[in-house]
């Protein structure tokens, strides 16, 4: 059985199950080991974990732990709590309208990305006209319907991790500042921020960075200087506004204190760079990379929920949940009708409520041949979400239902 423990409860000897902690924040390779001595759990507590999922079956168990499942219905029910009825800026421009420019425009980003990341590890300065048309672009397209942008960033080549991760960053931030509300021109700085946040990555040797095996300890503590880099390399650059040195310097720094490079905490992280760091976190987890398989978008915000109690500012998670939704783009969620349904859209609508297309028989197994847009915010009530669905489980390639949203231009 599957139980969070926390990790004064840990002793040689135990099998850790899941380190319930987001990847980037930990040197181990694996998801799952174990315990072969005291050091190990020192290691563990140095890098700022306070507890893990351990498996009960398989050597020493902890009594009265809550299960696994029983956490995550309890969080399930909580981030379902604070997304309520919860309604966003209604779109300017329809969805497939919107799509057609926004393809354009995220390959934009892309190119740019890897241009100034190329600048800098040749040792030349940042093209910040190119930045700046290019978040300026990305910040309209967010605005009018930050679905088509969201729908994008489902459909990704984790051979291309550290461009498509800060043009990601950029599209959730432009995201998120538009649910609390900023204005363009303020949204849009917290945008240049994820789209630079890692650019300290690039004086990070290539062989450490790119490395497919687990980090020494040496490896891991140059990494996390990319934060450093990053501040000086954009202070160095000139003329760019202190939130976007700010999510630089401090994507990595944690509310309790646990973080990178400087161990700030609370308050003395800006707001804009606590955001980066729940950001830069619920975009990576997401992700299949060498080391771990990506979370479903749903699966991602309960983590980021649980996580806060100790990591990140509560109420900003929470407020990234309402603007998010509870059921983003890309979620495959199950019906009451006995259908799997893939979250489609979302914005303007009650974020408990989005539009779903209708993918999968649950009874037989089967593929449906012919599919069908489900929007539950105006429906007559006669099918409903039960709730999130691993596509993994059920075979369902969620990326090629998405291509069809975007029409193969992507």
């Amino acid at each position: 059985m599957i139980k969070k423990v926390v990790v004064h409860q840990l002793k040689p000897g135990m099998h850790i199950h899941d380190f319930n902690a987001d990847w980037l924040a930990i040197p181990f390779f694996r998801r799952s080991l174990l315990l072969k001595d005291e050091g190990m759990i020192e290691k563990i507590v140095k890098y700022g974990i306070r507890e893990v999922y351990r498996d009960s079956a398989r050597r020493l168990d902890v009594r009265d732990a809550p299960t696994q499942i029983e956490v995550e219905e309890v969080i399930q029910a909580k981030v379902e709590l604070i997304a309520g009825n919860e309604i966003l800026p209604a779109p300017e421009v329809p969805f497939e309208e919107e799509m057609a420019r926004a393809v354009a425009v995220r390959r934009q980003a892309e190119k740019t990305v890897f241009t100034f990341m190329k600048d800098v590890r040749d040792g030349k300065r940042i093209d910040m006209g190119a930045v700046d048309e290019t978040v300026h672009n990305m910040t309209n397209s967010v605005f009018e319907n930050m679905d088509a942008m969201l729908c994008l960033g489902q459909l990704r080549r984790a051979d291309e991790y550290t461009f498509q991760h800060s043009v990601n960053s950029c599209i959730i931030m432009l995201a998120f500042g538009r649910g609390l509300g900023l204005e363009r021109e303020k949204a849009g700085v917290l945008g240049m921020g994820g789209l630079l946040h890692d650019i300290g990555k690039m004086k990070v040797p290539n062989e450490v960075l790119n490395k497919p095996g687990q980090l020494t300890d040496q490896e891991f503590e140059t990494i996390k200087r990319h934060a450093v880099y990053g501040g000086e390399i954009l202070v160095e650059r000139g003329g760019i506004p202190a939130e976007v040195v700010s999510v630089a310097r401090e994507h990595h720094e944690r509310h309790d204190g646990t973080g990178y490079p400087s161990k700030l905490k609370g308050g003395e992280i800006s707001k804009s760079g606590q955001m980066a760091a729940t950001v830069d976190v619920y975009d990576a987890i997401t992700l299949d990379r060498c080391y771990h398989a990506g979370m479903t978008p749903g699966a991602a915000l309960r983590k980021l929920y649980e996580w806060s109690e100790f990591h990140f500012n509560r109420e900003l998670v929470e407020r990234f949940i309402k603007c998010i939704g509870v059921y983003p783009i890309g979620t495959t969620v199950r019906m009451e009708s006995g259908h799997l349904a893939l979250v489609i859209k979302g914005t303007g609508k009650m974020t408990t409520k989005p539009t779903v297309r209708l993918t999968y028989d649950i009874a037989n197994q089967t593929r449906l041949r012919t599919t069908r847009d489900i929007d539950l915010s105006t429906s007559d009530g006669s099918d409903k979400i039960l709730g999130s669905e691993s596509p993994k489980k059920w075979g369902i390639n969620t990326s090629a239902y998405l291509s069809e949203l975007v029409g193969g231009a992507a």
